[in-house]
């Protein structure tokens, strides 16, 4: 089995459907646990100047607005966030495919709320486009812990990698003392529990 670990320059993060509502909706992990961690992929996305892209769905629907957070942390990102009109699959919608392509990275790192649904369809179609994916399972969450496990089950058995934040995030960062690391270096610090 050969490995490839994801680097800055050939990677791009997807946020998908970090949203109030559809967090709230989530209770195989703590809303807010699944939001410092998405926060802290972003942060660690940007302080290493990586592509991301965001998108949501129906956000004046029960879905609710995407985290404000993500307009401070990733402003240019937050306002070109692709807002779908109810494509469950996020691949599926032109836009938010145009600006994953615009991106001109192979290697896609996920993560959504929720995984079950959100998260597992554009990673399948992703990996059947020929991409490589890795899915923040932590940065995500499912209704329950059975769907979050069998989500899971389902992108790994067709070739994701699943990841952690931290773990995602010392990958990209390779080394402590380059200026990549000592970017990223504080944002791990915020994951650290109480």
């Amino acid at each position: 089995m050969s490995i490839t670990l994801f680097t800055p320059e050939h990677s791009a993060v997807l946020l998908i459907d970090h949203q109030i509502g559809t967090m709230s909706w989530a209770r195989s992990a703590a809303f807010e646990d699944i939001k410092l961690r998405a926060l802290s992929l972003a942060r660690g996305v940007i302080a290493l100047g990586m592509p991301l892209v965001l998108t949501s769905s129906l956000e004046d629907q029960a879905q609710g607005p995407m985290l404000d957070e993500f307009a401070e942390i990733a402003p240019e990102a937050y306002a070109s966030r692709v807002q779908r009109k109810g494509a469950v699959n996020a691949m599926n919608e032109p836009g938010f495919a145009d600006a994953v392509k615009a991106t001109g990275r192979r290697n896609l790192i996920i993560a959504g709320v929720t995984n079950d649904v959100c998260t597992v369809f554009p990673a399948l179609t992703a990996l059947a486009q020929g991409y490589n994916v890795q899915v923040v399972a932590d940065a995500g969450a499912s209704i329950t812990k059975d769907a979050d496990t069998i989500a899971l089950r389902r992108m790994e058995r067709a070739g994701a990698d699943i990841t952690s934040t931290n773990q995602v995030l010392a990958e990209l960062a390779d080394d402590w003392a380059s200026p990549g690391g000592q970017a990223v270096l504080p944002v791990m610090f915020d994951l650290i529990p109480a």
